[in-house]
C-alpha cells in the first residue's frame, strides 16, 4: 500500500451522500506514516460527506492494472493548517510544478487524514 501511495498513482475515494448513495472522486493521495492524506477544497462534496459520515473506501491502481490496494477506513482528522503547502507538494509529485495551478478565488484547502481499517493489496 505504501509503495502505491508514494508513487505517482491516482486514487479513487468513495464517500457516502446524505441519502446513503455512494459518491466517488479521483484524487491525489499522500501519507504521513500509516495515515492516508487527501487534500481538497472546503465545501466540496467529499469534504461535506466526510464531515457527516467519516467512513471511506479508497482504491489505488498502480502501473500494472492487475495490482493495487483497496482500503476501507475512517477519517480521523481534518485541518486547514499546512493544507496549502500540502497541495503544492502533491502538485509537485503529480505534475512537476512547484505550485498548485487549480486555485480558485477564496478557496480554502483542507487536509483529510484517514486511518486504514482494512487493506487488501495485490502487487
Amino acid at each position: 500500500m505504501k509503495e502505491l501511495i508514494d508513487g505517482k498513482n491516482f486514487a479513487h475515494i468513495a464517500t457516502i451522500m446524505k441519502d446513503g448513495s455512494p459518491q466517488v472522486t479521483t484524487v491525489w493521495i499522500d501519507r504521513d506514516g500509516d495515515t492516508i492524506l487527501i487534500n481538497t477544497a472546503e465545501g466540496r462534496v467529499k469534504e461535506k460527506n466526510l464531515k457527516r459520515d467519516p467512513r471511506v473506501a479508497i482504491s489505488i491502481i498502480g502501473a500494472n492494472p492487475y495490482s493495487g490496494a483497496w482500503i476501507r477506513g475512517k477519517v480521523v482528522g481534518m485541518t486547514k493548517e499546512g493544507a496549502v503547502e500540502h497541495i503544492d507538494k502533491l502538485a509537485k509529485k503529480y505534475t512537476g510544478v512547484e505550485k498548485y495551478q487549480g486555485y480558485t478565488p477564496n478557496e480554502k484547502r483542507v487536509i483529510i487524514r484517514i486511518e486504514a481499517q482494512h487493506v487488501t493489496e495485490r502487487i
